[in-house]
């Protein structure tokens, strides 16, 4: 969450973020905190928040967002942006229940629901990010590959999924995620 402000300068994008939980502690201590251990504290401190960058030549439209986890479980937004030229685009981190496989389902099931409603009679969606779900299923999308990190799209045509190598993910000597980036040519 606390890098939301930092994402369009660092990246030269335009960043539509959404926040999905709020830092417990003021941000630069939740965050100070936080970095002492990433693997054990996560956003438990620091909050949570989703984005999406679009290229800064095209037009977007922030079109807001929804909760779509259960009452009582660690809350979880989808939320969608118009993006000219390309369609309506949906972000969701998917609670990641493995022993309980329902649940995502049931999260992507209401992220597919909030898109389908935004878009316009024709107009591509696309439903990315981490679904913890290893082969998702929707109604009219295309799932272009495996693993939990995913690109779904209808409406339009794609290419299959590419999952980023090792080496492309290194910056400065540092893996930039703990999941392998993936992307998805569409149209």
């Amino acid at each position: 969450m606390w890098a939301l402000g930092g994402l369009e300068p660092w990246s030269g994008m335009h960043s539509h973020g959404i926040v999905v939980r709020r830092p417990r502690r003021p941000a630069v201590l939740s965050t100070q905190l936080t970095r002492l251990h990433l693997g054990f504290f996560r956003s438990s401190l620091a909050g949570q928040a989703n984005a999406i960058l679009v290229d800064s030549t095209l037009a977007s439209e922030s079109l807001g967002g929804v909760q779509v986890s259960d009452p009582g479980r660690e809350r979880r937004v989808a939320h969608a942006v118009r993006v000219e030229g390309v369609g309506v685009v949906a972000n969701l981190h998917a609670t990641n229940a493995v022993s309980t496989p329902s649940v995502p389902a049931a999260e992507l099931e209401r992220a597919r629901q909030f898109l389908d409603s935004l878009a316009e009679p024709g107009e591509p969606r696309i439903l990315a990010g981490d679904l913890n779900h290893h082969e998702p299923a929707l109604p009219g999308y295309e799932n272009g590959g495996r693993g939990i990190d995913h690109v779904l799209v209808a409406g339009a045509t794609a290419g299959p999924l590419i999952v980023w190598e090792h080496e492309r993910r290194v910056h400065n000597g540092q893996v930039l995620s703990d999941h392998a980036p993936v992307e998805r040519v569409v149209g």
